[in-house]
């Protein structure tokens, strides 16, 4: 019985880590400007493999929950550091943010 429960929880785990992984690479594709590519990215990084490694935690062997928690401390530390650090390098050039009142405005004009 705790084995069945195991495979569950283990799939669903999978099952969402991939939905998240997948919308956010949606988002980096559809998304209009540099900032909510960034968005979309940052957070489908963070929670996507997060769950994939929890998912792969499940069931594993002690040694190897070891090294997948610090491989997801690492990540976790890593990918919003990377996605501020990008914001900024992103707005130091230029980069301005799309606003939907701004494209509402050269639609008039």
């Amino acid at each position: 019985m705790t084995a069945l429960l195991m495979e569950i929880a283990r799939w669903t785990l999978f099952l969402f880590g991939a939905f998240f992984v997948l919308v956010g690479a949606l988002g980096v594709i559809r998304l209009p400007d540099i900032y909510s590519r960034l968005h979309a990215a940052g957070l489908a990084d963070s929670l996507g493999a997060a769950l994939l490694l929890l998912a792969m935690m499940i069931g594993a062997e002690w040694l190897a929950v070891v090294k997948l928690g610090l491989i997801l401390l690492i990540l976790l530390i890593t990918g919003p550091t990377a996605t501020h650090a990008l914001a900024r390098a992103a707005r130091a050039a230029g980069a301005k943010p799309f606003l939907a009142d701004s494209a509402k405005r050269k639609k008039k004009e």
